[in-house]
């Protein structure tokens, strides 16, 4: 059993959801990446998204854009997240993690080459934006070679159709964009994504994560009443950037902390 599949697995047993923070690795310098990660799952991550610093990110808001640059000035490439990861596990050999970022970087570094590191460093999902569910089936015998799970967006627009094509592919959960637009856009109509979601579950049984519109606390304790998963992404990153490096840790780690029990 994958470590994301078990995860969901103990948190249902529990009667609880999964609460999956966001960072860019690099940001606001690599040296505090790893650290930021443990921080976070010792105050209530289940799940780290870990973005990979790309120079043109198309689905995510200005403060995401930002911190994919703060990154890059430190020439935190694919390469680098890969090692980082792996330096994470050398602590943490539970907590799933999983990738989000975009084709280019693996297209350069190639679909085999990648899936091999990935495993090798410990990674679980891998969620990249611009890989379509129609082109995808030689990236996705590539990860399910390696024993990792390949997540895809969807959307207010996703017809029944498409739904349908994504559920078949996807494995770990399926990642929800509760609003149209880019990460951190607007404030999501609680109301219409718990509907949007009961529409979805009619057609996978794989758990169902709910972001790109969850900015504090009270927003993700209502999604967490319907979802599966509460993914919360520019508001942790934005945390990071109004943060000192004295003051980092203590603020990522009260988010987390305000976001699990809210959630709880």
């Amino acid at each position: 059993m994958s470590r994301i599949k078990k995860t969901f697995a103990i948190l249902k047993a529990n009667n609880k959801k999964a609460l999956i923070p966001y960072i860019i690795a690099g940001d606001p310098h690599p040296k505090f990446t790893v650290d930021l990660m443990h921080t976070m799952v010792e105050n209530g991550a289940d799940i780290i998204e870990l973005g990979v610093p790309f120079s043109d990110p198309m689905a995510d808001g200005p403060v995401i854009q930002r911190a994919s640059e703060r990154a890059l000035v430190h020439k935190v490439g694919l390469r680098k997240v890969l090692s980082l990861v792996k330096e994470f596990r050398v602590k943490d050999n539970c907590t799933p993690v999983v990738l989000m970022g975009y084709a280019n970087p693996i297209e350069a570094m190639g679909f085999g080459t990648f899936t091999t590191a990935a495993k090798g460093a410990g990674v679980d999902g891998v969620l990249t934006v611009d890989y379509p569910p129609e082109e995808s089936e030689d990236f996705i015998a590539e990860l399910n070679k390696n024993d990792m799970d390949c997540i895809f967006l969807l959307s207010p627009t996703t017809e029944a159709k498409r739904i349908d094509l994504v559920a078949k592919q996807a494995t770990g959960f399926l990642y929800y964009v509760s609003l149209k637009g880019v990460t951190g856009s607007a404030n999501l109509d609680v109301d219409e994504v718990k509907a949007r979601v009961a529409e979805i579950r009619k057609q996978t049984d794989l758990p169902i994560g709910v972001g790109f519109g969850v900015k504090d606390a009270a927003t993700a304790k209502s999604v967490a009443a319907f979802a599966d998963a509460v993914v919360v992404g520019s508001r942790t990153v934005l945390t990071v950037e109004q943060s000192s490096e004295e003051t980092l840790m203590s603020n990522i780690g009260t988010l987390i902390q305000e976001l699990r029990t809210a959630i709880d």
